[in-house]
């Protein structure tokens, strides 16, 4: 999706043996076989039970979780935070890497584009699943009624509603703009009601030399309104906690910290969905191990900044002589969340070291392991700031422990159901590599695919 003329038409041409392979390969994934199956009916399964769980709460009150005074944030705003991470990762991917021209972008863009519009819509669930009387949660929205209510702007609750609701359209807008021009593609392969469908959702695309220049204007408009966008409302998400005076959390650090975490965050869980979909949808061609290289040393790289991060915030309360912040990270270090703590240290900063390894960065097995370990890092990471914090404030009799109970932990499960289950059904009937970036980059010879060009371009 670069700049240069594009004359030719990037719809399928069966006369082209190397497009039609394309279209051929990539329309291919959307009919999976049983093991497709198998992974949604466990989704669903588990969506269920964190329902019914939900439903324990509903019914009985805040009072069949852990939730208890000092630590009334716990396992649901961690989650929250968590999930608002990789969805602001994952199209400050997409759109950097565009603004920047990296080609290999395109093995990893709409499956980061589609994580951060199902992240969202999970992470949404959460201030309202928090909120005693989730019922009434519309009164968080601004407007105006007969019995004279109004919302606090002052309160970060209200703050994350415009981030998230703002986040959430430009996110939509951009993952929808990129997939216009496989929306003909699928209209031009389908019959029936989709080919119905698809024509009415691809807008008329025919893919002539006007369409694609006012394509490539937007979709850079859109790159570039949405990276200072995902910086700006991470930032709000982590005012959360800096405007507090909470020990442990009233630092100008969070925001480009939160930052650097979300991408870090985000760019694990695309390794961690890319992967096993690579290998089901035998999508290897497309999906390469040098792409999975480019993307664990992005991984490396912000590995490095979170772990600048964890030190600077230990120098701060050492170097302030804030007895109260002091025991905070003291705490961290030796107290009840230590064993929490260097679990996060683990997984965050020493297991992606790993990754200066060359051989590392193309073992797709073990970049599977570290993305895993990272996503319960990174989770690890904001339960210990969240719950460790409150748990130590100012008065020492206030003081006290918490731990998610079993209705949280199966909410937290079904949230990740959940996740997955939009993202099964994306790969089921949308394209998980975007078609006209795969052909445009055989025309303009990317080295990705050398392979696919090699069979014949026009």
């Amino acid at each position: 999706m670069s700049s240069p003329d594009r004359s030719h038409n990037l719809s399928p041409d069966p006369t082209t043996t190397g497009f039609g392979r394309v279209n051929r390969d990539i329309l291919g994934t959307l009919h999976p076989g049983r093991l497709y199956f198998a992974a949604l009916a466990l989704c669903l399964l588990g969506i269920g039970w964190g329902v019914w769980s939900w439903t324990q709460q509903v019914f009985n009150g805040l009072a069949v979780t852990g939730l208890h005074n000092p630590v009334m944030w716990g396992a649901y705003i961690t989650t929250f935070v968590f999930w608002v991470g990789i969805a602001h990762s994952g199209t400050l991917i997409s759109a950097v890497l565009f603004l920047f021209r990296a080609r290999w972008r395109t093995a990893v863009s709409r499956a980061a584009e589609a994580m951060t519009v199902f992240a969202v819509m999970t992470a949404g669930l959460f201030p309202i699943i928090h909120l005693g009387r989730p019922w009434l949660f519309y009164w968080l929205l601004p407007y105006p009624n007969q019995r004279g209510l109004w919302v606090n702007f002052r309160s970060p609750l209200l703050w994350d509603v415009f981030a998230i609701g703002t986040y959430f359209t430009v996110s939509v807008l951009f993952f929808y703009l990129g997939l216009v021009p496989d929306l003909a593609i699928l209209r031009d392969n389908s019959t029936g009601w989709k080919r119905r469908i698809f024509s009415i959702v691809s807008l008329g695309w025919s893919g002539s030399t006007r369409e694609w220049k006012h394509f490539n204007s937007s979709y850079l408009l859109m790159a570039a309104l949405a990276t200072p966008l995902v910086i700006s409302v991470h930032s709000v998400v982590s005012w959360d906690f800096a405007v507090a005076i909470v020990p442990g959390w009233h630092s100008t650090l969070f925001a480009p910290y939160f930052v650097a975490g979300a991408i870090f965050s985000g760019l694990a869980m695309v390794l961690t969905l890319i992967i096993p979909a690579r290998k089901i949808l035998h999508l290897e061609e497309y999906i390469t191990s040098s792409h999975l290289e480019n993307v664990a040393k992005l991984i490396l790289f912000t590995s490095l900044i979170v772990t600048y991060s964890y030190l600077i915030e230990f120098f701060f309360a050492w170097y302030s002589q804030n007895p109260f912040e002091q025991t905070v990270f003291m705490s961290r270090l030796v107290g009840d969340y230590a064993p929490l703590f260097w679990l996060m240290v683990v997984c965050n900063c020493l297991v992606p070291m790993l990754l200066f390894i060359p051989s590392a960065r193309r073992n797709t097995a073990l970049l599977f392991v570290i993305s895993l370990l990272i996503n319960v890092g990174m989770w690890t990471e904001r339960f210990v700031i969240i719950a460790g914090s409150l748990a130590r404030q100012y008065d020492i009799t206030t003081w006290g422990d918490y731990g998610p109970s079993w209705v949280e932990w199966s909410i937290l499960l079904g949230s990740l159901c959940w996740f997955l289950f939009w993202f099964l059904l994306f790969i089921r009937h949308l394209p998980g590599i975007p078609i006209a970036e795969v052909k445009e980059a055989m025309v303009h010879g990317s080295p990705a695919m050398n392979s696919l060009s090699a069979e014949g371009q026009p």
